[in-house]
C-alpha cells in the first residue's frame, strides 16, 4: 500500500515536472515567434500604419501565448463619433467628452467623460 502511495506522488511530481517544462517551451517558442513578427515589422518596407499594425498583433499574439491580455473588442463610444479598443468583457466608457469655452474665450477645453471640471486660477 505504501509502495502504491509513494508511486503516486512520485507520479504526480513527474507529470508537473514535465508540465512545467512543456509549458516553458511553449513560452520559448512563443517568445522566438514574437521576435521574428517583430523583426519583420522593424524591416522598414511597411508604411507607418502597416507596421502599427504588425506590432499590435505581434504584441497580442505573445500576450495570448503568455495567457496575458484578453482578446480585445471594438466599441462605438456613446456619442457615436469614435470607436474604442477594449478588452473583451469591460464595461465601454459611459460618455463623451464635452467641450467648454474657457472664461477668456480663447481656448476650448475637453472636459474628461467623468464630467470633472478643470481647477480654476
Amino acid at each position: 500500500m505504501i509502495f502504491r502511495c509513494s508511486y503516486a506522488v512520485i507520479s504526480c511530481a513527474a507529470v508537473a515536472a514535465s508540465t512545467a517544462a512543456y509549458s516553458q517551451q511553449d513560452i520559448d517558442a512563443a517568445m522566438q515567434r514574437y521576435e521574428r513578427a517583430m523583426a519583420a515589422c522593424n524591416e522598414g518596407n511597411l508604411p507607418r500604419p502597416e507596421r502599427d499594425a504588425c506590432v499590435r498583433d505581434a504584441g497580442q499574439a505573445w500576450d495570448r501565448a503568455q495567457r496575458g491580455l484578453p482578446p480585445s473588442t471594438e466599441v462605438i463610444s456613446p456619442g457615436g463619433r469614435a470607436t474604442i479598443v477594449v478588452p473583451q468583457g469591460s464595461r465601454p466608457p459611459l460618455s463623451d467628452s464635452d467641450l467648454v469655452t474657457s472664461p477668456d474665450g480663447d481656448s476650448t477645453i475637453v472636459l474628461p467623460a467623468d464630467g470633472s471640471r478643470p481647477l480654476s486660477q
